[in-house]
Parts: structure tokens; C-alpha cells; sequence
């Protein structure tokens, strides 16, 4: 056939995207094998009732023909006031795209605001599609890791001597996929300094929001920086509508508007029908209340089985969906970890490596599983870390 362009067969160039674990995993738990799946996040529990009672009426009530492209009025004017909830800005209607998802809404960011050639600074660890996303914009990255030590934490100075001559924007998300870090006010305000003084955008993913270890902090309701922060946020995570794709793009007006062509190019807007039960969860608050208690219950319940647990350490892990856990001390090799504890334990998690340098020798715990399950999954942690060298000797004999 015809060569592809290097657009897409450079966005994942090395043909490994490290989930390969996830993936083996997956399949082999499809085919029947009793495994505890503890490597992706999407919930072990339905949408909210009231959210699919609300789409089968839009349904036969006619709603499922061509929409607005930035999202019809009345999803729009919901988003715009989570939006200010959730930044701490009064945000209009205008200011707010709405996408199929959270990743769209990150799509759109990147592309709205790097040119081919252009330069971004992306805080790691990071969420896997990243790398992807800037490769396909035809833009290059600098990786900025975070130290485990200091809880992924970003540090300022390390941001600052990442930069480049044609840097035009720095990517955070907090709370943090994969460690679990909230970014902490004084390390956002380190960021924003950054931005004002180097006239950079601010992406911000903050599709965890709701599930945070305590009060939210967005940049862009810090000091100048409302003119300069992208937002990237989704249903997914807050109202349990992680296969709905339903997200959203905050930002300044000006932008958002000129995003609505790339809508037209790619979307052509969204399903009218899932709208309208979107602008209801979002009206109503369906689930955010039950989903954010559930997971601090979960995150409760983990962390408090890994107390005591010799050569196992937490890091960050004060919010979102994940535990991030650092077992340098038992096994360098995070890869190999996980792929032994598949095999010898029957538990499915993520290499850290996945997600960055920073992360590597961590292991990443999905909390989407009832409480019992990660019970269970806790105890079989410990005994296969209790005998890690038995395990891994026998099996290379």
C-alpha cells in the first residue's frame, strides 16, 4: 500500500506503549482466569441510574440528530458553571468547548496552541496518551520529572531550566494519573510564575477534581492566570460516564471560539441525546457525591493494608482513583515486577514506567474495585513481596 503520513505512525514511534501487562492481563481475565484487575481506571459499578433514565428519554423524545458544534447551549451553560466551581473563576458559556471526552478536550488544547516545531513542557509522571498527543500535533516535549521523594511534587526550578526558545505551554495534571498527587498551591504558584513571565499557556488537566484528598486548587484562578490556562475536564471520573465521552476545554473566550473550527474538522459535534443527559448529570449532580466518598473509602481501606508493609513505601497518592507504590527496594524493575505478580498472584497492575521516568519502580493500583476485592488483592501483595526472591528464582531455574 501507499506509505501513512508520519503524522500518526510517529505518535506511538516505538510501537510499545507500556500496557502491555494491562493488556495481557485483560485477555487472559476475558478468557475465563480468575484475575484481579487493578490496572486501569474505569469503574467496577454502572452510571448513575438517573443519568441513563434521563439519555432513554431525550432518546424517544426525538433527540438524535446534528448538534451545535461547540456543544449545544444548554450543556455549555452547565459546564461553564462546574467550571467556576471547580476553578474558582466565573466562567461564561462562551469560554467552555464541550468534546467527546477528556482526551478530545486535551486533543483540542495542544492543537489550539502549539504550532509544528513548537515546544511543551509536560510534568511527569503523566497520563499515558501525553506523548502521543504532542507527537501528534507535530510538536516536541520536554519531560519535567517530579521527585517520588517529595510526594511527585513538581519543583519550579526544574520546570525552568527545561524551558527552550520556542516553549509555548506546560501540561499538569493534578490530582495526579497515575501517582495520585494533589498538587499543592505553592507548586502551582511556582508554575504559574513561570507562565506570566515567559507569556506560556497552562494546561491544566484537572479530570480528577472531585476526587481529591481535599480542597481543589486550579491555576487558573490564580493571580494572571486566567488569560493563559487551558482546562481540560471530563464526566468520566466525577459522574461515572467514562464510555458516554462526554468533556470539556475551559479557557479564554477568544480561543474557545477559534477551537469551534476544529470541531468542524474532527467531531462535527456531539450525540444530541447523550448531551441532554450530561446536561442533567452536570444540573443535578447525579453520583459525585456517592463516587468521591466511594473512592476515599477504597483509598482508606488500601493504604491502611499497606502499613507495616516492609520495603513497600506510598508516594503521592492523596487523590483520584490510584495508589501509587514504590517498590524499589524489592524489585527495581517495575515491568518485571508486575508481569511476576500477573503470574504468581493472579493481580493485574500498572508498571509506573508507563508513565514516565519519575514513576519508575512504582507500581500503580487501580481502586476500581469493591473493597474486599482490594482486600484480597492487598493480602496477596504482601505475601508475594514476603517471598519476591523465592518466587522470581524458582521461576528463572
Amino acid at each position: 500500500m501507499p506509505r501513512p503520513s508520519s503524522r500518526i505512525t510517529g505518535i506511538t514511534p516505538s510501537g510499545k506503549d507500556g500496557w502491555e501487562v494491562h493488556f495481557a492481563a485483560m485477555n487472559r481475565h476475558q478468557a475465563g482466569e480468575n484475575i484481579i484487575m487493578l490496572s486501569v481506571g474505569d469503574h467496577d459499578f454502572d452510571t448513575p441510574s438517573e443519568t441513563v433514565e434521563a439519555c432513554v428519554t431525550a432518546v424517544r423524545g426525538g433527540f438524535h440528530h446534528y448538534t451545535q458544534l461547540p456543544g449545544i447551549p444548554r450543556l455549555r451553560e452547565a459546564m461553564a458553571k462546574i467550571s467556576t466551581r471547580a476553578t474558582g473563576v466565573p466562567t461564561s458559556a462562551n469560554e467552555v468547548i464541550a468534546t467527546p471526552g477528556g482526551q478530545a478536550a486535551l486533543y483540542a488544547a495542544v492543537q489550539g496552541v502549539l504550532d509544528p516545531g513548537g515546544h511543551a513542557i509536560v510534568v511527569a509522571p503523566y497520563y499515558a496518551t501525553y506523548p502521543g498527543t504532542f507527537r501528534a500535533a507535530g510538536a516536541g516535549f520536554t519531560v519535567v520529572e517530579t521527585v517520588a521523594e517529595d510526594g511527585f511534587q513538581p519543583r519550579a526550578e526544574a520546570i525552568r531550566k527545561a524551558l527552550q526558545p520556542n516553549t509555548r505551554a506546560i501540561l499538569i495534571n493534578t490530582p495526579n494519573n497515575p501517582t495520585g498527587a494533589v498538587y499543592s498551591r505553592k507548586s502551582l504558584e511556582g508554575i504559574a510564575d513561570i507562565c506570566r513571565k515567559q507569556d506560556l499557556w497552562l494546561l491544566s488537566d484537572e479530570v480528577y477534581w472531585t476526587l481529591g484528598g481535599g480542597e481543589h486548587v486550579s491555576p487558573r484562578a490564580l493571580p494572571g492566570m486566567a488569560e493563559r490556562t487551558l482546562v481540560i475536564n471530563s464526566m468520566s471520573k466525577s459522574h461515572g460516564m467514562t464510555g458516554w465521552r462526554i468533556g470539556w476545554l475551559t479557557g479564554p473566550e477568544e480561543i474557545i471560539t477559534l477551537l469551534i473550527s476544529l470541531n468542524l474538522v474532527t467531531t462535527y459535534g456531539l450525540t444530541d441525546f447523550v448531551s441532554r443527559a450530561a446536561v442533567e448529570a452536570l444540573e443535578q449532580g447525579y453520583g459525585v457525591k456517592e463516587i468521591a466518598e466511594r473512592y476515599a473509602a477504597r483509598r482508606n481501606v488500601w493504604l491502611e493494608e499497606m502499613r507495616g508493609l516492609n520495603n513497600v513505601v506510598v508516594r503521592g497518592s492523596e487523590g483520584g482513583m490510584y495508589v501509587m507504590l514504590d517498590i524499589r527496594a524489592v524489585e527495581p524493575d517495575c515491568e518485571k515486577f508486575a508481569w511476576a505478580f500477573l503470574d504468581a498472584e493472579k493481580v493485574a497492575v500498572m508498571p509506573g514506567a508507563s508513565f514516565g521516568d519519575a514513576a519508575a519502580g512504582h507500581i500503580r493500583i487501580s481502586l476500581c474495585q469493591p473493597e474486599k476485592v482490594l482486600k484480597e488483592a492487598a493480602s496477596r501483595l504482601k505475601r508475594f513481596v514476603g517471598d519476591y526472591g523465592t518466587v522470581t528464582e524458582s521461576k528463572s531455574a
